[in-house]
């Protein structure tokens, strides 16, 4: 168990109407301030995770075996159940790295609040060299703990070929530049990634890497959204040859864009007919209690039909010259889909109606 005393509530502020007190040294002391809420902060979400993980267990041992006492008790003190887990989480990584040996107790106060989650996130040989500094008695930032991390990773990944790991451990190469293109190129499947690979075999500089780096992101990224593009769905697309075809001109960013901006596009229009049904039904109701008692109501239902009509007539604002977009849904059978044809069954036009 972790029993580093908490930080002192009473912070040193300087006088910000101090005239004699330079802005840099007025801002240096404020973070120092800032510092200790940090270290405060981790020793408090540490005990709470350590509370929380003793609810829980409590209610697995003798509760009905659903949890429902651990989520009434996270009810009354309104704490979300993600942000339980997430503490207690934070409670089980504090006891691994103290339990383990690599840590003494009074280590933790040391560690940012965000440093600390870094560190137990990283891999134990991070966390070795991390835990050997705090234990030194050196204060522990998020920063230390990413520039170790991408040491590392740049160092001993087998995603990356020999030679950018050599040139890297030669200092030759920058480890906060090769660890992004680590973190891509495991995103990629195997015979993607030895493709980018060669690259760097053939060429392993710094603006190679940084090219790869955005290529692998780029190809992830298109890959990623055609999946859930129906557009592509149809017919007998060949997408990874079109990846392929737009790699060899250098367009694969512009479209990573245009797959990304299709996926978004589907979902609006899927939430946009969710939305046209919904008004319609709704429309359709009110039309039906309403009478010629309600001329105020009727009026306001016949301006509704510009939404919730087959045409749809939307004001695009000041800001777009005034101008009115307008779109005609039609819903087709599934069975019209199979083949469309290549103009949209959305039809839009600008006006100043």
């Amino acid at each position: 168990m972790v029993s580093a005393e908490a930080p002192a509530l009473s912070l040193d502020l300087p006088d910000p109407d101090r005239d004699d007190l330079s802005t840099t040294e007025f801002l240096a002391r404020l973070e120092e301030a800032w510092a200790v809420c940090d270290r405060f902060d981790l020793q408090t979400e540490i005990w709470r995770g350590r509370i929380l993980r003793a609810v829980r267990d409590r209610e697995k041992r003798g509760g009905d075996g659903r949890g429902a006492g651990f989520l009434q008790w996270l009810r009354e003190r309104e704490i979300s159940k993600t942000r339980a887990y997430t503490l207690i989480q934070l409670a089980d990584s504090a006891d691994s790295l103290v339990g383990d040996g690599m840590l003494e107790p009074d280590s933790v106060k040391l560690f940012s609040k965000r440093a600390f989650l870094e560190t137990a996130q990283s891999d134990p040989e991070v966390q070795q060299l991390i835990s050997e500094a705090a234990n030194e008695g050196l204060p522990i930032t998020r920063k230390q703990v990413r520039r170790l991390s991408d040491e590392f990773l740049a160092a001993t990944s087998p995603l990356l070929p020999e030679e950018i790991r050599q040139r890297t451990a030669d200092n030759l190469l920058p480890p906060r530049a090769v660890a992004p293109l680590v973190k891509e190129l495991a995103r990629l499947p195997e015979d993607q990634q030895e493709d980018l690979r060669q690259v760097l075999r053939d060429e392993p500089e710094l603006e190679r890497v940084k090219d790869v780096t955005n290529t692998a992101r780029w190809l992830q990224r298109a890959a990623t959204a055609s999946l859930s593009v129906r557009a592509f769905q149809q017919g007998d697309l060949e997408f990874e040859k079109a990846l392929q075809e737009a790699r060899r001109l250098d367009v694969l960013g512009l479209l990573s864009d245009a797959v990304a901006q299709a996926q978004a596009l589907e979902a609006a229009v899927l939430r946009l007919h969710t939305s046209w049904r919904r008004l319609g039904g709704l429309q359709e109701r009110l039309w039906v209690e309403s009478g010629s008692s309600t001329p105020h109501l009727r009026e306001l239902l016949a301006v509704l039909q510009s939404l919730s009509g087959s045409t749809l007539r939307v004001s695009l604002g000041e800001l777009a010259g005034g101008k009115r977009v307008r779109l005609q849904l039609v819903e087709e059978a599934a069975d019209r889909l199979e083949a469309p044809p290549l103009p949209q069954p959305l039809d839009l036009a600008d006006g100043r109606d």
